[in-house]
This record gives structure tokens, C-alpha cells and sequence, in this order.
């Protein structure tokens, strides 16, 4: 039998600490990178764009505003109308991380992604999320060459952009059920490799302390992770070790919803029902979310029940070439139930 050695991408940088934009001067300088174009979203750009800036002499800067709501092929469009760029930076939010992902992809440049919040895994993950015929739809990238997050600026956002990270992360635990579900079927066959590092990576958020959310040893542990599972799904090859049934039913919850809720606070809800419906780790789910304060944040949110009974039913025909346990009919009933019956499910959906 042959030897199979699998190459992946992992970023060649990571900077998560206290001032950490302010160290692209040193950054940029050790990878030689002499044009940048660093695009901004409107908060970044009218909040940290000037003294950024500043601070870099060692290369030349095309700074760039990015409206919302571009579409794929206006991101190509955008990409080509430039020159080369021996680096394409995004600061700010998913919307602009993935806009900065996708160019630099198109135009085979590395990329350097510094995220404002720790609301997903996007800023560390090979996918974006961009409009294509007016939906949002998943499609392929390159995972960043670089990861720089400010735990200054990460400790001032609003609170949902933190626990809707740490609702994120903790699907991590259902999705890697789902995915030995999956093998169990015939349907995929689990890396072991990335099983460890995402099983890994929320193993090692669950161990620390959760007395504060804006504590940065918390958040740098909450990037850390992230970042871990992100780098999971490279060497998969697919998103199995971070997304499962809990995925699905927040994609479906963005199709019908009439006012979807940020993809962390939905995707934590519905991480919660599956753990119940797979009986795996609910006393650990309940304590991070009860300690972190996710259920009561989400109990103030309106996301409502009949959307939830909805996104179960129909969750199965998202992703239909899988097999989680939604997947399986007996299972969504037990979903379906816990909807109704469950105390922290009935206190969170209206």
C-alpha cells in the first residue's frame, strides 16, 4: 500500500494579544509584503483606518471602504479592476473578512484577516459566505495566510458578538457526533486528525474559567478555538468536523425566518437541541451557556418556535448528500418534541 502524506494550508501568521494592528509594520516587513491593499468596513474605516495607517511605513497602502451587499461577481469585478497586491488585508466585520477572503483568492494572493469580533469561525475558516443570485451561499476559498486579532478591540464589541462565537464553538461537539453518525451510515469517513483538533479546540474553551466574557484570557482561548476548528475543516476537506445537524437548521432558520437572528445565537440554540437529541455533553452544554450567560441573552432575542419546528423539518433537504441525525426520521421527531417539551427550549422560543 502506498504512503499518503495529505498537504494543508495553515496560516503562516497569528497574532491574538492586546495591540496586535499595531504590530503589521514588524508583519509586513518580515513577509516582505511592499503593496497591500487592506479593505475596510464602515466601522473599521472611520474608526481605526487613520491610525493604522499611520503606524506602517514599510509599505504602500491602497485603503479601501467596502459597501455592504456586493455580490459575488461584483467582488471578482472589484478583484480584476485592481493591480496585483503582494497582500490582501480585511478588518472588520464577517461581511468584509469574507469580501478581503475571496478577492485575494481570485487573484492568488495571500491573505491576512483581522476580525473586530469572535462572533464565528469565518475569519480563520477556507469559506466564505457571499451573495450569489441574491442568496447567500457557501462557496470556496483559501484559509488565511495570516490571523492578527486585538483582544482591545474584541473586549469593546457588544456582547452578542462574543457569545454568538461561543454559541459557534460549542457546536463543535454535536457536529463531530454527527460526523461518526455519518460514518456509522456510509455515508463519510471521519479524518481522525481533524476529529482530534476540533474536538481539541472546544475541549480546551470548555476549561476556562467563565466568569467574564471580556476577560482576554477567555477570548483569546475563544479565537484560539475558532481558529482550531476553522483549520479542521482544511484538512477534512469539508466543514463535518465544525457544522452538523445544529448548521443545518440555522441555514434553513435564514430561509424562512422573517427576522433570522446573528448564525452564532441561532446555530447555540440549535447546538443545545441536538445535544439533547444525540444525548451527548448536556449538562457541559447547559453549564457554558448558563455560566457564559447564552441562554439568557437568547431568551431576549424573539426567536420563535414555530420557525425552529420549521428549520427541523426541513433541514435535512439543506445539505441532502449528508446523513446527521436530523437526517433520520425518528431523530427529528425526538427534535420536534424537545421543542415543545424541553424547559429551556419553551423559555427561549416565543
Amino acid at each position: 500500500m502506498m504512503n499518503v502524506v495529505t498537504n494543508i494550508s495553515i496560516p503562516a501568521i497569528l497574532e491574538i494579544s492586546k495591540g496586535a494592528v499595531f504590530t503589521l509594520e514588524r508583519i509586513l516587513k518580515q513577509h516582505d509584503f511592499k503593496n497591500v491593499l487592506f479593505l475596510f468596513d464602515d466601522f473599521t474605516f472611520h474608526n481605526f483606518r487613520k491610525d493604522i495607517l499611520k503606524s506602517i511605513t514599510f509599505a504602500k497602502i491602497e485603503a479601501v471602504l467596502m459597501p455592504a451587499d456586493l455580490d459575488i461577481l461584483d467582488l471578482i469585478k472589484r478583484a480584476f479592476e485592481l493591480p496585483r497586491f503582494d497582500a490582501v488585508i480585511a478588518m472588520g466585520g464577517g461581511m468584509v473578512i469574507d469580501y478581503g477572503k475571496y478577492m485575494a483568492f481570485t487573484r492568488r494572493s495571500p491573505f491576512l484577516s483581522i476580525p473586530t469580533s469572535a462572533s464565528n469561525d469565518g475569519f480563520a475558516s477556507s469559506n466564505c459566505s457571499l451573495l450569489v443570485e441574491k442568496k447567500k451561499t457557501t462557496v470556496p476559498a483559501k484559509v488565511p495566510y495570516g490571523i492578527i486579532a486585538d483582544l482591545e478591540i474584541i473586549q469593546n464589541v457588544p456582547d452578542r458578538f462574543i457569545l454568538a462565537g461561543i454559541g459557534d464553538l460549542m457546536s463543535n461537539i454535536t457536529a463531530l457526533v454527527d460526523w461518526e453518525f455519518e460514518e456509522k451510515h456510509g455515508v463519510d469517513q471521519v479524518n481522525h486528525f481533524a476529529y482530534m483538533l476540533s474536538k481539541k479546540a472546544v475541549n480546551s474553551f470548555i476549561r476556562t474559567p467563565m466568569t467574564d466574557i471580556r476577560d482576554p484570557i477567555l477570548l483569546k482561548e475563544l479565537i484560539s478555538s475558532l481558529t482550531m476548528g476553522g483549520i479542521s475543516s482544511v484538512i477534512s476537506g469539508n466543514s463535518a468536523p465544525i457544522s452538523g445537524a445544529e448548521h443545518l437548521i440555522s441555514h434553513a432558520l435564514d430561509k424562512i425566518s422573517q427576522k433570522p437572528a446573528m448564525h452564532g445565537m441561532q446555530v447555540g440554540v440549535a447546538t443545545y437541541l441536538m445535544a439533547k437529541v444525540q444525548d451527548h455533553r448536556v449538562e457541559r452544554m447547559v453549564k457554558v451557556f448558563t455560566r457564559t450567560g447564552f441562554f439568557d441573552y437568547v431568551k431576549g432575542i424573539g426567536l420563535k418556535k414555530d420557525e425552529f419546528v420549521q428549520a427541523v423539518e426541513m433541514a435535512p433537504t439543506i445539505k441532502p448528500s449528508r446523513y446527521t441525525y436530523l437526517h433520520d426520521e425518528d431523530y427529528r421527531k425526538k427534535a420536534l418534541e424537545l421543542i415543545e417539551e424541553d424547559d429551556f427550549l419553551k423559555s427561549i422560543l416565543m
